[in-house]
């Protein structure tokens, strides 16, 4: 297949599910934000597996070769792993910009970073269980979660990227032993600030060890400011030899700008 196809992000959650004039009216949550959901928190995991079904059929109808779970059951695509960590406080959250250049509330550093358990194989799982496709999984990067962070603790933003990077890695690695196919480092933020981004290059590389991982880094975003958009060339002409598109397989490995 010379150009298998598939959803790059998240799918759009159903009105019934989220609460999408609330979510459109404040940037990405970086902290938990579960005041979005409209279903009771009793019925909530059952509410947000049918609405992944949902999103499996709906990609499987429109051809797709490669189906994720659409990221359905989470507020936005960093907040669900970021906020599953050892290390952070998400009760008493810090400070920092977003892309856009405005102050975000995010999860404070306040020891090292640790993953206390898997925190996306479930969802795997499940994905895996309802279709017979390849699967892919959506990872936040350690560069992107150390930029969403107040950090209390580390020395530098670098040293909290690469604890970050160990966390990210060992959640990798457990996907592919559950059966993904593909995962995808999301970082963004490499694009929004590359001369940053260069110098944490070997967290993103420690975390994509495991199976080979394809890293994405979004070019645009409706709610930066168009000067964002120009660093993006920079960005990835030094990721490219760490990083590639979904088409990164655990069996294969392919690298392009």
């Amino acid at each position: 297949m010379l150009f298998p196809t598939s959803l790059v992000g998240s799918y759009p959650q159903p009105d019934w599910l989220i609460d999408r004039e609330r979510l459109a009216g404040r940037f990405p949550p970086r902290v938990r934000a579960r005041e979005l959901w409209r279903v009771e928190p009793a019925y909530l995991a059952q509410a947000q597996q049918d609405a992944t079904l949902l999103a499996i059929k709906a990609q499987e109808e429109a051809g797709l070769d490669i189906i994720t779970d659409g990221e359905i059951g989470r507020e936005s695509y960093s907040n669900r792993f970021a906020t599953a960590l050892d290390g952070v406080d998400i009760d008493n959250p810090g400070t920092a910009l977003d892309r856009s250049g405005h102050p975000n509330p995010v999860p404070r550093i306040v020891g090292p970073i640790r993953r206390r358990h898997p925190v996306q194989v479930d969802d795997l799982k499940f994905l895996r269980a309802h279709t017979d496709r390849t699967v892919k999984v959506t990872v936040p990067g350690p560069f992107t979660m150390a930029q969403q962070a107040q950090n209390d603790y580390y020395p530098s933003r670098e040293a909290a990227a690469f604890g970050y990077a160990e966390a990210v890695s060992e959640e990798i690695g457990d996907l592919f032993t559950a059966g993904a196919d593909i995962v995808q480092l999301d970082e963004p933020y490499m694009q929004a600030r590359p001369d940053e981004a260069r110098a944490s290059a070997s967290g993103t590389r420690r975390s994509s060890t495991a199976g080979r991982p394809g890293t994405r880094s979004c070019p645009s975003s409706p709610r930066a400011t168009p000067t964002r958009y120009r660093s993006r060339p920079r960005s990835l002409a030094w990721t490219a030899p760490c990083s590639a598109p979904w088409t990164a397989r655990r069996s294969s490995w392919a690298c392009s700008t």
